[in-house]
């Protein structure tokens, strides 16, 4: 109080602020407390903590087990399941080989005959075809032996009008 005093503060001020200063750490110091636990009690709910935990890790160790049991049988079950079919692709394998096989052989002796069918029918067609290219040879002569005749008529006989023409002019 002597320090407020001697700052300036009155006698009452400085009465007033020790005392709300007084409550404000009563009020503290109890809030403090309240949360605070005894060493008896820490000990006490470790303790209760402790004997949880060796329940829970001895749970955990028995379910462990039971499911490591149970996977392994499991386990054994599922391998025997895929020998099983990876035996049954095998013999499908085996036989989808063999069929296809069968397919690619037969394919192969229609491809053959289509083929030599094929072979056949060009044969004729390219006979066919110099049969035509010759005909239409003999007929193209033919025609042009006659135009050649025409054109000698027609020649000759504009020739023979164009000299009457000129005869006649003279």
């Amino acid at each position: 109080m002597q320090r407020l005093e001697t700052s300036g503060f009155t006698p009452s001020q400085c009465t007033a602020i020790v005392t709300s200063v007084t409550s404000v750490l009563n009020t503290s110091t109890s809030t403090i407390l309240s949360t605070l636990v005894t060493k008896a009690e820490q000990d006490r709910t470790l303790y209760m903590y402790k004997v949880d935990f060796a329940q829970l890790k001895s749970e955990m160790q028995m379910l462990e087990k039971t499911d490591l049991g149970m996977m392994k049988a499991e386990n054994e079950r599922l391998q025997g399941e895929v020998n099983k079919l990876k035996q049954r692709l095998r013999e499908e394998v085996t036989r989808t080989q063999a069929g296809v096989r069968l397919d690619m052989s037969l394919e192969k002796g229609r491809a053959r005959d289509e083929q030599a069918q094929h072979e056949i029918k060009i044969r004729e067609t390219d006979a066919r075809i110099e049969q035509e290219i010759s005909v239409l040879r003999t007929q193209m002569e033919s025609i042009k032996f006659s135009i050649l005749q025409y054109m000698v008529g027609t020649i000759t006989g504009t020739g023979a009008l164009i000299l009457a023409y000129l005869r006649m002019i003279m």
